[in-house]
């Protein structure tokens, strides 16, 4: 079957699996096709021309050609590294968790310019604004659902329609606000939130993207806040991570919490 012409596209590595002797199958996001399969050969080889075009996470501007069912790697100039994410294992491993969790609402042939984006600027949070983890992990996963198509409504309580809720709730199965009296008896889950939570979540639903991380949260509502969106964002798509489960398991829940917040925003 003859290839198709080449194709120049950005893209960011989401995943990377090892193959034959020295070929690599990427997993490759990118803003005009959405989510492809590459094959990278000689990826591995000493002296491949765009070896670090291949390192998971890696944006790069990539010339593609495709044959059959596959995309095949020609060529490739990286654009960003993120060279500040693999200074420590806890912020590489919530990375890996964001670009699992982007590759989870992504599809083939499908326009991802958003998703693209929001991924990249989660990522440069991470990396060179130093951003509190449980700050963009938490801000990252909704505004990532929002954009996917699974945006839960905060504007209000579901039931009584007040906009300040009476010990305020997110059914994250339902995907609504609700006071702490309204609605509980409906089977779904729902999460605390507090004032400053809610507040929050609002800024990130409602809020200017380019300022999704300028806010301030810590103590028991950014608790709140963190459990909310890992709750939501794991009702919504009806699944785990592996990613995920790695990076919790790196430390003690309290060292995370610490961790979370003893940095400036």
């Amino acid at each position: 079957m003859a290839s198709a012409p080449y194709a120049v596209l950005n893209g960011i590595v989401l995943r990377e699996t090892q193959t034959k002797d020295s070929d690599k199958i990427l997993t490759l996001l990118t803003p005009q096709r959405g989510k492809l399969s590459v094959i990278a050969r000689g990826a591995r080889r000493k002296g491949c021309k765009y070896a670090a075009c291949t390192q998971p996470l890696a944006y790069s501007e990539w010339t593609l050609y495709e044959k059959g069912e596959w995309y095949y790697a020609n060529d490739g100039t990286t654009m960003e590294t993120f060279d500040g994410l693999r200074q420590d294992l806890t912020t590489l491993s919530l990375a890996f968790y964001l670009a699992e969790l982007t590759e989870a609402v992504t599809s083939q042939g499908v326009e991802a310019g958003e998703l693209v984006r929001h991924l990249l600027n989660g990522l440069y949070a991470l990396s060179a604004l130093h951003k509190p983890e449980a700050i963009v992990k938490a801000a990252f996963e909704f505004r990532l659902l929002a954009l996917a198509g699974y945006e839960p409504l905060a504007d209000r309580c579901a039931y009584c329609g007040a906009e300040d809720p009476e010990r305020p709730m997110l059914d994250v199965v339902q995907g609504v606000l609700r006071c702490g009296s309204c609605g509980g008896g409906e089977g779904g889950l729902s999460m605390p939130l507090c004032r400053d939570s809610l507040a929050a979540l609002r800024h990130i639903l409602y809020g200017d993207a380019k300022r999704l991380y300028s806010f301030s949260l810590g103590g028991e509502p950014l608790k709140r806040l963190a459990a909310a969106a890992e709750a939501f964002s794991t009702a919504q798509l009806e699944r785990g991570f592996q990613t995920l489960d790695f990076y919790k398991g790196l430390f003690p829940e309290d060292a995370l919490s610490k961790k979370s917040t003893d940095r400036n925003i």
